[in-house]
């Protein structure tokens, strides 16, 4: 990486003599050899041809990257037939009919008739499976129902929420040697949730990791004669609820004390790879599954992303790191993501062998850990949260799986930047103070490469929803990001690295002028009147030390890259690392200089290639996935319809873009002035953008089809609080993905239909602050079921105590929205016969915190009246909340919001799902309205004679 400021062998006095004795007044000599010199050494061609080249080299380097890219996810091992398989052998074949049963409910949401159907069904393949199991094996099933109980977790997507639940319904399956009781002391948890959101049947999320885990129990039945450790299958529901099955089951289960670490197998998508994206904190889990994995899958990227909170979700691996402190590895299936949460979520999208992948890691990996006295040896428990997640991982396309601790990469990463430190620091000193200037000046050409690149893209990004007819043109035809943001990523890198490139010529120059101290009576800056001219007539010496100062530079800024990230503890830190030695190793072998009387020559073209092979095998995965994860995540990324400038996801997309294409490319832009060709280069990619906005602005590419669409929220909302004592009843149409709905609008043709950001509608967990609405009659039969706040005791104090009656009426699920401005603690209590305190007390006596104001207590109870196709016992209506107001209150619009959401869909909001375009598609989460939702309120000065 060292270098320096090149300087040429001193003559003797006599050539000295000679040489000036033989100069052409009228002629630059010097002038003429170096255009020779560059001719012959510096491989001067005609500027088309040297474009092209440059072009060749880009258009190589992104379609092996593609490749690469491609062969790491869809390549898949072939699936195993239920013959080929075995009795002891993980078959496809049988997953898939697990698979094919449950999604073949439909829609199974918590207190659904088809969730009790699907809980049956997992039950009943459990017991077949203790039947048939090896008759050395004790396969234990239980059907187990939870006491009430509540989340309290302070932190992520739990900060000011307090989640209660009751009721819940789910299948637990052990499985341990008959003959050896040592086995129950310790266990392994094997989890994921029966259950979907009320919009998707859920074939991917996560009937498909249900279907793996009752495979894994029947292979496992007979292998665990011979195992030392018992193995747990949860199949849990109320995940999609805010993860309350898995915390029941971690702090009410009799079998959870036995429990060492966790398996989460989750889908944020349908099919593909199931790919490891949190592991951790201890190793031994993470070292033994790479030992002994058949087809290793890793997103490290993914867990530093997820941990960092830029993603707001989670899954049930919080709640083993948080609740139970337990070590564990965490799964998901990323194929697909667009139709995360939405009908489109369906078996058909279930690539073959995307079972038969998790199966055959997960069944070795089981097998290895419960016969190893590791499990119970080591302390697999930790202090809770996710700060101590010490393990790095990543795999090598699927063949090879490496994993180390942070200290070691900590280590070895600030190892490598001292190094390199030293060898340039003493490079310069060693050079003299014009290498010093050479360094900086090469610095500045990478800044105005990002500068220049993120600007123009910004740029270009906020034009692209101004022209065209959605937000998110994009959606899908993911492919389109590239000519709208990584082309003029490159475009900007391209300019910006150019201007760089001129001034360090023209330092290099003088100071080439300056050594060789030549008497002339024009200056450098009489002779070139422009830049442009400083690198035409630049010596060809002078061109090659650029070429050379700017691939160093571009390996100083990896080394920046590295120390940020093994700064912030990212486990993706290898990814710089490898863009740091790659390319470090590559020049030392290729351009080093041995001597100054050696000539310097243009970097060579496998200098290149050489050093950016591993680093793009590494990266081509996280490269293009990464990009495509988060197009697919601005389906439901505007949680609060119309908070967010329609131009957020283009902005966010075109960052990314912008930072991967420049990081990419600073190789690559050193060879891009060689030739002069960077106009022809130019031309061709802006041609290409102007092409790419013009398809935008004309619909060319529909942004939304039947296949990817936009998220909405269709609701029939009754508010409680409406004028004259009355209610006020009306449709609510609302989208999760930025833009606005005129083209739906216009497409149902509705003239009460009414679009705008007017009237903003609060649902207690989210505000709408653009939608459509449109007034429905009010059916008396839903008026009298309508829920209710009372006002039943206002003690004065001091401090202050507030008794509110709340009665759900029909719902069993509610959120209520508490001011945290003037509330500092709270009670809940439910009004039942029951006189167990657990029962009774749902939240007891607890201080709370607020986000944004509010404090939000979601409540579950068990299944509900049989008017809604529901069967079971049904859970308490009518709760006590008492209120301490705080002594420092501030100003607040309301004191309570209640939304209660029931699971009917009227005929009113019915015939609106079928009047909206094919492209939209209903999106649900823990959070989202049923189809019919109660909204009541209220306010800070209540009057105690009236109910709300």
């Amino acid at each position: 990486m060292a270098g320096a400021v090149s300087r040429r062998v001193k003559r003797k006095p006599q050539e000295i003599e000679q040489v000036v004795g033989n100069e052409e007044p009228e002629e630059d000599v010097r002038g003429v050899k170096d255009g020779r010199r560059r001719e012959e050494e510096h491989g001067e061609v005609g500027r088309g041809k040297g474009a092209a080249g440059w072009l060749a080299m880009l258009i190589t380097l992104l379609f092996g990257m593609w490749v690469l890219f491609r062969y790491q996810m869809e390549v898949l091992p072939f699936p195993v037939s239920e013959r080929g398989a075995g009795v002891r052998g993980f078959s496809e074949e049988r997953a898939y009919r697990h698979v094919e049963a449950l999604s073949s409910l439909g829609p199974h949401p918590l207190r659904s008739l088809a969730l009790q159907k699907a809980v049956q069904y997992v039950y009943d393949q459990a017991v077949e499976i203790q039947e048939t199991a090896n008759y050395e094996v004790e396969v234990e099933v239980d059907r187990f129902q939870t006491a009430p109980g509540r989340i309290g977790m302070k932190g992520g997507l739990f900060k000011g929420r307090s989640l209660v639940y009751s009721g819940l319904e789910y299948v637990v399956v052990r499985l341990h040697p008959k003959y050896d009781d040592d086995a129950l002391e310790n266990a392994i948890l094997v989890s994921s949730h029966v259950d979907t959101v009320n919009t998707a049947e859920g074939a991917g999320d996560c009937s498909s990791c249900v279907g793996v885990m009752l495979e894994l129990a029947r292979a496992l039945s007979h292998w665990a004669h011979g195992f030392k450790h018992s193995v747990i299958f949860l199949f849990n529901t109320g995940e999609e609820e805010g993860l309350i099955g898995a915390h029941s089951f971690m702090t009410q289960h009799p079998w959870r004390e036995s429990i060492r670490a966790a398996i989460d197998l989750e889908a944020m998508g349908v099919g593909g790879k199931s790919f490891l994206f949190q592991g951790g904190p201890d190793s031994w889990l993470v070292e033994t599954f790479a030992k002994v994995a058949k087809w290793p899958a890793t997103m490290m990227l993914a867990q530093d992303i997820f941990h960092s909170g830029l993603v707001k979700s989670a899954t049930d691996f919080q709640i083993f790191r948080e609740v139970a402190g337990l070590s564990g590895l965490d799964f998901a299936y990323m194929e697909n993501a667009a139709v995360y949460h939405t009908k489109n979520d369906k078996l058909s999208l279930l690539r073959p062998g995307s079972l038969q992948h998790s199966g055959d890691n997960m069944l070795p990996f089981l097998r290895e850990v419960a016969t190893l006295p590791e499990l119970a040896s080591r302390n697999m428990s930790s202090s809770p949260g996710f700060s101590n997640m010490d393990v790095v991982y990543w795999d090598v396309l699927g063949w090879y799986m490496l994993t180390y601790s942070q200290g070691f990469a900590k280590l070895l990463h600030y190892s490598v930047i001292f190094q390199l430190g030293i060898l340039q620091v003493n490079a310069i000193v060693l050079s003299g103070f014009s290498s010093l200037v050479a360094a900086c000046l090469a610095l500045l050409a990478i800044y105005l490469t990002w500068c220049f690149a993120i600007g123009f893209t910004l740029f270009v990004a906020m034009i692209v929803p101004a022209i065209g007819s959605s937000a998110v043109p994009f959606l899908a035809s993911p492919w389109l990001v590239i000519p709208l943001y990584c082309v003029p990523a490159a475009i900007g890198a391209l300019i910006g690295h150019h201007f760089g490139h001129m001034l360090l010529v023209g330092y290099l120059w003088h100071v080439d002028e300056e050594q060789q101290k030549q008497k002339k009576t024009q200056s450098i800056s009489d002779q070139i009147t422009s830049l442009r001219g400083v690198v035409q007539h630049a010596p060809a010496t002078v061109l090659c030390e650029a070429e050379r100062w700017l691939y160093k530079a571009g390996i100083m800024q990896w080394v920046l890259v590295l120390g940020l990230t093994t700064w912030a503890k990212a486990g993706a830190a290898y990814l710089p690392l490898a863009w740091v030695v790659g390319p470090t190793v590559a020049y030392g072998l290729l351009e080093i200089r041995l001597s100054p009387r050696q000539a310097l020559r243009p970097l060579r073209h496998l200098t290149f290639w050489l050093g950016v092979l591993a680093p793009t095998v590494l990266t081509a995965l996280p490269a293009f996935h990464f990009p495509r994860i988060l197009i697919n995540m601005l389906v439901n990324f505007d949680r609060n319809p119309g908070g967010l400038p329609e131009w957020t996801g283009s902005v966010m997309l075109a960052c990314v873009c912008a930072i991967f294409t420049t990081l990419m490319l600073v190789y690559l832009l050193p060879y891009v002035h060689r030739s002069g060709g960077l106009p022809y280069i130019l031309g061709l990619l802006g041609a290409v953008l102007l092409f790419a906005l013009a398809a935008v602005a004309l619909s060319v590419f529909p942004a939304f089809t039947g296949d990817i669409g936009r998220g909405i929220n269709v609701v029939h909302v009754i508010d409680t609080d409406g004028q004259e004592g009355g209610g006020r009843s009306f449709l609510s149409l609302a989208s999760v993905t930025m833009g606005n709905l005129k083209e739906e609008a216009k497409h149902m043709g509705d003239a009460d239909l009414v679009c705008g950001r007017n009237s903003t509608l609060d649902f207690a967990t989210y505000t709408v602050k653009y939608g459509c609405q449109k007034p429905v009659p009010l059916d008396e039969g839903l008026w009298l079921r309508r829920p209710s706040l009372v006002v039943i005791k206002d003690e004065e104090g001091p401090p202050r105590v507030t008794t509110v009656r709340l009665e759900a009426g029909m719902a069993r699920r509610w959120f209520l929205a508490i001011s945290s401005n003037k509330v500092e603690r709270l009670q809940l209590e439910a009004v039942t016969d029951s006189t167990s305190e657990t029962e009774k007390f749902l939240v007891p006596t607890t201080d709370i915190s607020g986000v944004d104001g509010w404090h939000i207590i979601q409540y579950n109870g068990p299944s509900i009246p049989s008017i809604y196709g529901y069967d079971g016992i049904n859970g308490p209506s009518i709760f006590l909340l008492t209120l301490h107001w705080s002594k420092n209150a501030t100003d607040a619009p309301a004191l309570l919001k209640l939304r209660t959401d029931v699971p009917i869909t009227t005929p009113q909001a019915e015939k609106m799902l079928e009047d909206v375009p094919e492209w939209c598609l209903s999106f649900g989460k823990s959070t989202s309205p049923y189809p019919l939702a109660y909204l009541a309120t209220l306010p800070v000065d209540f009057d105690k004679e009236s109910a709300t």
